[in-house]
């Protein structure tokens, strides 16, 4: 006897193709993602800790190197056909630069705790995000490099959040604090009194 379905009349209706289920659901594909991960947290930790290392980022002389790099991307705004837009090379000449000091560290040890999070599966899908908004940043000046690679790569932990992060710490970590739109154990009632309870014992 045929199983028959009924059509689809909304897009909360359409089922999602097996492989994406699998891809970003299944705690099988989390081996996929762990090499994905372990490979842009080395890729994001490399270039964090040169820059810790680094007084022209932070230290005595922090914001030189970044005040450098955003005035070569602003000057990249001009020509038929421009690097940079006009919009960001605005924001580079009046913002970044002004502050650059600040900027230094913000992606320095912004850099630092993605590639850690990356690394040890923890809130990935957000580590992921924070390092797309940076790739997309550094792109926006003129910097290409190997941005795009790890923005793509990044794109595809952020739709795996559910599972990128199993082999690690979202394994307990996402029970516990669930979602914005679905609280974890933590939030849910009596959840934090539970958790005190465990702690103190």
């Amino acid at each position: 006897m045929a199983v028959t379905t009924s059509a689809p009349h909304a897009p909360d209706e359409l089922r999602e193709p097996a492989l994406a289920r699998f891809l970003f659901a299944d705690r099988r594909a989390s081996w996929i993602w762990l090499v994905v991960r372990l490979y842009l947290a080395y890729e994001w930790l490399s270039a964090g800790l040169e820059k810790l290392g680094s007084s022209s980022w932070v230290g005595a002389k922090a914001g030189t190197a970044l005040a450098g790099f955003a005035k070569g991307g602003a000057a990249e705004a001009t020509g038929a056909h421009p690097a940079v837009q006009a919009w960001y090379a605005s924001f580079l000449n009046g913002f970044v630069i002004p502050n650059a000091a600040v900027f230094s560290y913000v992606v320095t040890f912004g850099e630092i705790l993605v590639g850690v999070g990356l690394a040890v599966g923890a809130l990935t899908g957000v580590a992921a995000f924070f390092g797309i908004v940076m790739n997309a940043n550094y792109m926006l000046a003129g910097s290409v490099s190997t941005n795009p690679i790890l923005a793509f790569l990044a794109i595809f932990i952020v739709l795996a959040w559910r599972n990128a992060g199993w082999i690690g710490l979202d394994r307990w970590l996402l029970p516990i604090f669930g979602t914005p739109w679905q609280p974890g154990e933590a939030f849910q009632q009596g959840g934090l009194s539970l958790h005190r309870q465990v702690a103190q014992h």
